[in-house]
């Protein structure tokens, strides 16, 4: 099954740099992006997450968001062909408030699909206001449309949405995050939403040092966000990079990983893509901390 991923730009934000990686650069401020993925190749166009409602909406967080003309959902849809009633399904790796901001964009044709699990914990109040109240409640009103909302029991096992799309529970990030998995013609992608943010300075060169272990493979940096253990959100972060061939965080761009877990590669606007090493390149949207802009592809390495 040969699908495809674009990874759709729908925002920037500026937040605390400790927010992405717990304990770095206190205080400072750091821009990140904010991805949706589109999947193509199957059935019907899939899309993975919406990013966040408005600009404005951020500040209740105490962040920034900025969302140019070129970076709004029907824009970038519209650079890949479709509208957003071609859309078949939305699937949402959690429901934080940069992740389903836009779903009440789509018609009632299209289904949205998250693990039940993230449904309860959205409207439980556990993580307050980063669970906007237009967006939970927008899932409420699709609960009762037929095939509006699909609500997978995850913790029984993997989901299969469309062949070649599969959803599998993460944890990590929130109690109901999930990860999915795609099939392209170079394996296995994970898009793991917040279960990483920041893969340089999370799993490249974890932030601070930690002991690498027998094994040589480096101990993953929590971030300052999560609603887990600190345990279980390591847990989730290996599991992301040992189930597949390919991560693709919301806030970062893509990653080629190995059986070991390591990053190998790094691409910019589409899975499987063009890939640079990640050694010797250095792009805004890569890596936070030393940048302070995104730029666009910068072509070849």
């Amino acid at each position: 099954m040969g699908l495809e991923i674009k990874v759709l730009d729908t925002g920037d934000i500026t937040l605390e740099s400790s927010f992405l990686v717990l304990g770095r650069e206190l205080g400072q401020d750091v821009p990140a992006p904010t991805n949706a993925f589109l999947i193509e190749g199957g059935e019907e166009p899939v899309l993975v997450d919406t990013g966040f409602r408005e600009e404005d909406i951020m500040q209740r967080l105490g962040m920034q968001g900025y969302r140019p003309p070129e970076m709004e959902l029907e824009n970038q849809l519209g650079q890949h062909g479709y509208d957003f009633e071609d859309i078949g399904w939305i699937l949402h790796t959690h429901m934080h408030i940069d992740h389903g901001g836009q779903d009440d964009q789509f018609p009632m044709g299209t289904t949205v699909a998250l693990n039940r699990r993230e449904m309860e914990y959205s409207v439980s109040g556990i993580m307050g206001k980063q669970y906007p109240p237009e967006d939970v409640k927008h899932l409420v009103d699709r609960l009762h449309e037929d095939e509006a909302l699909a609500l997978l029991d995850l913790d029984d096992g993997p989901e299969t949405i469309v062949p070649g799309v599969t959803c599998h529970a993460a944890g990590g990030h929130t109690e109901g995050s999930m990860n999915v998995h795609v099939e392209t013609e170079e394996g296995t992608a994970v898009i793991c939403g917040d279960v990483i943010y920041d893969i340089h300075d999370q799993v490249q060169e974890p932030h601070p040092p930690a002991n690498s272990g027998r094994v040589g493979v480096k101990e993953p940096a929590p971030t300052g966000n999560h609603g887990t253990s600190k345990r279980q959100e390591k847990t989730a972060v290996k599991q992301a990079l040992y189930e597949g061939d390919f991560v693709l965080p919301v806030h970062d761009r893509p990653a080629r990983v190995n059986e070991r877990g390591e990053i190998v590669a790094r691409l910019y606007d589409e899975v499987p893509g063009r890939e640079y090493d990640p050694e010797e390149i250095s792009l805004p949207g890569f890596m936070f901390g030393e940048h302070t802009t995104l730029v666009d592809d910068p072509g070849p390495p």
